[in-house]
């Protein structure tokens, strides 16, 4: 076994022993600074590709370390395990062992997933792993089968979505680090719960990101809406395409992920014959055949490019499934009536029929936002393979302040947001407290500690709202308040029309696991209609002898239509304006008996389900 096919980083072998491999093909002499828990340094044997390794005895788990480049300047690990004293500090040897008792545990195929999104930061007051445990109980209650988690990798301070990580492979001191990470996987897959992490391969922060000191990690060829781009197709990119796909697998392995989700893949700029993107998915696709296992990956991209998911020998990427945007934002705009921004290109109950139809609105037609044609078709990608929402930590916390749904719709558009999601042939997606209407805002926070950096990061975020042509003033991400008012308050789901609200997510679950035509995520057994005038929507879905049909009005106001039903009697499984969900009273009956046609009378905003 050659020294580049070691692990990364420094790998604890038991018994006092532990190898280091650090890829740095401009430095002549690396050393390792053992800083405790006895000073020592340990030089390293240059190897082919400048890789740098070696093997020592005396050194413990637990040891802390940094790296010396030519007898100079000392960094961290580029692959660091673990930052305990944050993202200037040394990083520390390991121990990868855990008590796993998930053996039985293969994962779940994806159209079984039903998404929570959540930032482990706000979720709980102690903003730690571990404090998430006691809550998976209620998770499964309420019928989610897949925890999806976002950044956890080292961050600077304390507070942070999780987007200015700087040490992909160390889990962020502050929730509770490695060992705390895989308590909380091992208790979600005692509890029948998938984990998905988010990670970022397209970027790494700008406070503590010393990379580029060991390789050229990055490049000037491109640039990314955060800072320099990750050299994915330039020189020296075969072995910047191995420390992030090294990673991919070792979250697979060590800490046992079900599925990780790529953040923003339109900001990868990579012209390669052979994209990283393939490469990653074929390593993902061999470590699943080795292991039996479910696992994935779900693409994040603004660029409807249906390549994503496309097999290798029809010239796609080979992904797994992917976030559609486009879905979110005919839904966001029928029930808000926004326009500004990148919701200017939406707004027509044609485009929601279209994303039911299809998937992504936007296949090419001209984008106004963009000023440009935009997307491609998805039309022949399954349903299965793409996750839909009316919530998620973009669309909420790239709004300047922050406000959820329940801010900014009626009680019954939240019944309709609902009923939209997760009755759709789609995977859904919730975000942390929409099942119970949470009113804590989730904004963008930030704990640096250069004063240039936070000025630069509020001056960002400024220019970036400019279009939406939000008003009020743009709260500052590094104030500590801000942070602290991201924090969720559990306990009102337990209160008013709080807990009406998480009985009726928990009973439309219930219902699109339990009834055929809602649990088969199928395009080609659905049928959507829908009228521009009245804002009502008509979508009739079906497998084998099950068939369900769903009714929803955005409009303000009591419709009334005509449509056409099969033949048949059709039972009233739930209907969002009954009083038992706090609506004013519906017209429309226990059943619809139909010749063919029926008449019904909608409520404002409201949303109602047929099953026969």
């Amino acid at each position: 076994m050659s020294p580049e096919e070691f692990k990364l980083g420094a790998t604890y072998l038991g018994d006092r022993k532990c190898r280091f491999l650090v890829w740095a093909p401009f430095a002549q002499k690396v050393e390792v600074h053992i800083i405790a828990p006895q000073e020592k340094f340990l030089s390293l044997e240059r190897g082919a590709f400048g890789y740098h390794h070696g093997l020592f005895s005396g050194i413990g788990e637990g040891s802390i370390y940094k790296y010396r480049l030519d007898g100079d300047r000392e960094y961290p690990d580029p692959a660091s395990r673990f930052q305990p004293q944050g993202v200037h500090g040394p990083s520390q040897v390991m121990d990868t062992g855990f008590p796993w008792d998930d053996s039985g545990w293969s994962g779940l195929p994806l159209k079984d997933y039903i998404i929570y999104e959540l930032h482990v930061g706000s979720y709980t007051p102690e903003g730690t792993f571990t404090a998430i445990i006691p809550f998976l109980g209620e998770l499964k209650e309420l019928g989610i089968t897949a925890l999806e988690l976002m950044p956890v990798s080292q961050f600077p301070g304390s507070r942070n979505w999780g987007y200015d990580g700087v040490y992909p492979f160390a889990v962020q001191d502050s929730y509770g680090g490695p060992e705390g990470l895989k308590r909380l996987i091992h208790a979600c897959h005692r509890k029948g719960l998938a984990v998905i992490l988010d990670v970022v391969y397209n970027h790494l922060g700008p406070e503590g990101n010393y990379l580029g000191k060991f390789g050229p990690y990055f490049t000037d060829r491109y640039r990314t809406p955060w800072g320099q781009a990750v050299n994915f197709d330039g020189a020296y990119s075969d072995e910047v395409r191995r420390y992030f796909i090294e990673n991919a697998l070792y979250w697979f392995t060590e800490f046992h992920i079900d599925a990780l989700r790529l953040d923003a893949l339109h900001a990868i700029m990579d012209a390669s014959p052979q994209p990283f993107l393939r490469e990653l998915a074929d390593s993902v696709k061999q470590l699943r055949e080795q292991t039996n296992r479910h696992i994935y990956l779900i693409a994040e991209s603004d660029a409807n490019d249906r390549r994503l998911l496309l097999p290798p020998e029809q010239g796609g990427y080979g992904l797994d499934a992917q976030w559609n945007d486009d879905f979110h934002h005919a839904l966001h705009t029928l029930l808000t009536g926004e326009r500004k921004g990148y919701y200017e290109d939406f707004g027509r109950v044609q485009q929601l029929v279209k994303a039911f139809r299809e998937g992504f609105v936007y296949s090419g037609e001209y984008s106004p936002y963009r000023q440009r044609r935009h997307g491609s078709s998805s039309r022949d990608i399954p349903a299965d393979r793409l996750v839909v929402f009316s919530q998620n930590h973009d669309q909420i916390g790239n709004r300047m302040l922050g406000e959820r749904l329940s801010q900014l719709v009626s009680f019954e558009a939240l019944k309709l947001a609902a009923g939209v999601v997760l009755l759709s042939p789609f995977i859904p997606l919730l975000f942390m407290g929409e099942e119970y209407g949470e009113t804590a805002p989730f904004q963008y926070c930030t704990s640096h500690s250069d004063p240039a950096l936070i000025e630069a990061v509020w001056k960002g975020r400024r220019q970036e709202f400019a279009r939406f042509e939000w008003q009020g003033e743009l709260p500052n991400p590094q104030e500590e308040k801000i942070f602290q008012s991201l924090k969720l308050n559990h306990s009102l789901s337990s209160e008013g029309q709080h807990r009406v609200l998480l009985s009726f997510y928990q009973e439309l679950i219930r219902l699109r696991k339990e009834v055929p035509a809602l649990s088969r995520l199928d395009k080609e057994t659905l049928d959507v209609q829908g009228d521009e005038e009245s804002k009502l929507l008509f979508i009739r879905r079906w497998s084998g002898d099950s068939e369900a049909l769903i009714i929803a009005s955005f409009s303000d106001a009591q419709q009334s239509a005509d449509f056409a039903v099969p033949k048949g009697r059709w039972r009233k499984r739930i209907d969002s304006a009954e009083p038992q969900w706090l609506g004013k009273g519906s017209q429309l009956p226990a059943e619809l008996n139909s010749d063919g046609a029926v008449s019904v009378t909608l409520e404002p905003k409201s949303f109602s389900l047929f099953t026969r």
